[in-house]
């Protein structure tokens, strides 16, 4: 039920599910510590091009991910995380559309995911944590309190992308947003470690239509009852 004495709370699903919003909101209710994994594999994409590691070099990429310097720090309410690379504020290139793109092509080799698999579980300290990432209830926590697979269509998170992209003053198009959607997709399912799945006893959720408070209270419930337990 916990990674040691503290409780973890696993968000699995594509991306633009809303899984980062979701989970910090249910961090902060809750007072637990945050994990954004998928924050680690795109500071591993910046780091790389950084240090100019070719991304098909699973050797160079899984020492540079045992030893990376990175950091996250908690910002003002409402606000993400900011990442800390190497002593350097890199969020915005960590959010970019590009350096996802190249994170879930890293994120495929296996060498990468074992390097990674320790600094990821050393997140779970008292009160607790909430895990947001794609393999989080699958791999990472397997005995997490509670596990959730969050989803929508398609369509639906690429609007979302879109519309942030738009606030931040960046030109894209939502065709070719729903392109890099289902590339993503398929590419995280049919990865052949760890792949894109609901965990074992995991509580599905689409969100689809549904308002944020709408999704968070739906949770917040189900992890009353497994927290209490």
């Amino acid at each position: 039920m916990t990674a040691g004495d503290a409780p973890v709370i696993a968000l699995d699903g594509p991306s633009g599910a809303g899984k980062g919003t979701i989970s910090l909101i249910l961090a902060r209710t809750l007072g637990f510590h945050y994990l954004d994994s998928g924050a680690l594999y795109r500071s591993l994409a910046v780091a790389a091009a950084r240090h100019q590691v070719a991304g098909d070099n699973m050797e160079a990429l899984a020492v540079l991910a045992a030893h990376m310097d990175v950091a996250f720090a908690m910002a003002d309410q409402g606000a993400e995380p900011r990442v800390i690379l190497e002593g350097e504020d890199v969020t915005t290139q960590v959010r970019a559309e590009e350096t996802g793109v190249q994170a879930s092509r890293i994120a495929a080799l296996p060498e990468v995911r074992a390097a990674l698999l320790r600094r990821q579980r050393a997140f779970a300290r008292p009160p607790g944590l909430v895990a947001d990432g794609r393999d989080m209830g699958t791999v990472v926590f397997p005995d997490a309190a509670l596990k959730v697979f969050l989803t929508a269509s398609p369509e639906e998170r690429a609007r979302r992308r879109h519309n942030q992209l738009m606030g931040k003053g960046v030109a894209a198009t939502l065709a070719e947003l729903i392109e890099i959607v289902n590339e993503r997709d398929e590419r995280d399912r049919n990865r052949p470690v760890a792949p894109l799945r609901p965990a074992q006893g995991a509580m599905i959720l689409d969100s689809t239509g549904r308002t944020i408070d709408d999704v968070v209270a739906t949770i917040l419930a189900a992890a009353k009852q497994r927290l209490e337990r």
